[in-house]
C-alpha cells in the first residue's frame, strides 16, 4: 500500500465495544437512536479493524428476544410506555350512502335523485306552459313550440321503456292537458260556443280487462253533460297498442240547482250584456227544477260506434307514476294521472 494513504488510516485500541440500551452513554460520543429498536446490541466486530470499509452491523439481542414483555427505554436510559396508536376521527369504514364523513346528508351522491328532479322541473314546465291554452286549442305558435319541445326532452329521458309491461303505472284516470295535431280539435272548438265550456277530458285505462274508457264532460250555467266511448285494446310491442271503440255513453245532463250566469257573454268577438236575462232567472229556475227532476235517474244513453274509425293505435312514449305521454293516429296527447300533485 502507498504512503501516500497511511494518514488516512484509523486503529481501535478497544477492538470490542457492547452497547446495551440501559447503558449511559459519554456526552462526547454520537448518541443511536434506539427507541423503535429495543433490547437491539450495537456490536463493532474486531475484524473492522484490520478492514476499516467494512460496516459495523446491528444484530437482535437473542437472549431477550423470546421475553413476553417488552420494555421501552429512551436514549437516556429512563423506561417509557409505548407511544399511543394514531387517533383519528375518520370512521372504520366508508362513509354510509348518501352521507359524508361528517354525517352530513350529500344529495349529489344519489345520481337518480339528480334525474327525478330533472324530469320533474321538466314536467312542472310542461303543465305551467300549456295553462289556460284549454288544451292546446288556444296556445299560440310560440307556447305550441314550447311546450313541443319540452315534450321531445321528455320522451328523450322516458324511465319506462316498456309501458304495456308496467300495469301499475298504465292503469288509472288520465287527465289530458295538452294535444297538438288532434282529432279532438273539432270536440275543442265546442268551448267557442257561448255559455259552454269543455269541462275536462279524461281516459280510464284497465289493464285486466283490457279496457279503455274515453270520457268528456261540458258545463254551462243551467247543466253539466258528460259523455264516453269505450273501447277495447291489444298490446302489439311494449310500448304499443291496438284499439277498437265499441260504443259511446249519453249519460243524463246534471242540471244544476242555481242557474248562474256571467255578466257579459262574447259572441264573434263582440261583448254582450245578460244583465236582463238575470233579471228572469226566477221562473227559467223553477223549469230547470222541473226537468230535473223528470230525467234524474234515468240510464246512459249507449250508441254503436260503426264505421272505420273504429280502430286505431296508440304509441306510449313517456310514462312514469305522474305523466304519460302517447301517439298515435288521433295526434299527440299529454296526460297527468288524477290526484297528482301536477294538476294543482
Amino acid at each position: 500500500m502507498s504512503t501516500l494513504y497511511n494518514p488516512l488510516i484509523f486503529t481501535i485500541k478497544n477492538p470490542k465495544i457492547t452497547l446495551k440500551p440501559q447503558t449511559y452513554l459519554p456526552s462526547s460520543a454520537p448518541t443511536p437512536r434506539l427507541r423503535k429498536f429495543p433490547n437491539f446490541l450495537v456490536q463493532a466486530s474486531s475484524s473492522s479493524s484490520n478492514d476499516p470499509e467494512k460496516p459495523s452491523f446491528i444484530k437482535p439481542d437473542n437472549d431477550k428476544a423470546d421475553d413476553k414483555t417488552v420494555e421501552f427505554v429512551d436514549e437516556w436510559g429512563e423506561k417509557s410506555e409505548p407511544d399511543p396508536g394514531p387517533v383519528t376521527k375518520l370512521p372504520d369504514s366508508d362513509p354510509p350512502k348518501y352521507e359524508d364523513e361528517w354525517g352530513n346528508g350529500s344529495a349529489g351522491v344519489d345520481v337518480s335523485a339528480g334525474e327525478d328532479e330533472k324530469l320533474l322541473e321538466l314536467k312542472r314546465c310542461l303543465v305551467d306552459t300549456v295553462y289556460g291554452t284549454d288544451f292546446g286549442f288556444r296556445a299560440s305558435s310560440e307556447i305550441r313550440a314550447e311546450a313541443l319541445e319540452f315534450v321531445s326532452q321528455l320522451e328523450a329521458a322516458n324511465p319506462t321503456p316498456a309501458p304495456t309491461e308496467s300495469p301499475e303505472l298504465l292503469d288509472g284516470n288520465w287527465i289530458l292537458v295538452f294535444t297538438a295535431f288532434s282529432e279532438l280539435l273539432p270536440l275543442l272548438a265546442v268551448g267557442n260556443i257561448p255559455l259552454l265550456k269543455v269541462e275536462k277530458i279524461s281516459q280510464g285505462i284497465n289493464t285486466s280487462s283490457l279496457t279503455i274508457e274515453n270520457s268528456t264532460t261540458l258545463s254551462s250555467p243551467v247543466a253539466t253533460l258528460s259523455f264516453s266511448a269505450t273501447a277495447t285494446f291489444e298490446v302489439r310491442s311494449p310500448s304499443r297498442i291496438q284499439v277498437e271503440f265499441k260504443e259511446g255513453n249519453f249519460k243524463p245532463p246534471e242540471i244544476k240547482s242555481n242557474i248562474d250566469l256571467p255578466e257579459t257573454v262574447d259572441v264573434f268577438g263582440q261583448k254582450i250584456s245578460l244583465s236582463p236575462v238575470q233579471q228572469s232567472l226566477g221562473p227559467l229556475e223553477n223549469a230547470v227544477a222541473g226537468i230535473a227532476r223528470t230525467i234524474s235517474g234515468q240510464p246512459p244513453l249507449k250508441i254503436p260506434i260503426p264505421g272505420e274509425r273504429t280502430n286505431s293505435w296508440l304509441l306510449t312514449t313517456y310514462l312514469d307514476k305522474d305523466m304519460r305521454i302517447s301517439r298515435g293516429d288521433g295526434g299527440l296527447f299529454v296526460l297527468v294521472k288524477e290526484g297528482s300533485s301536477l294538476l294543482y
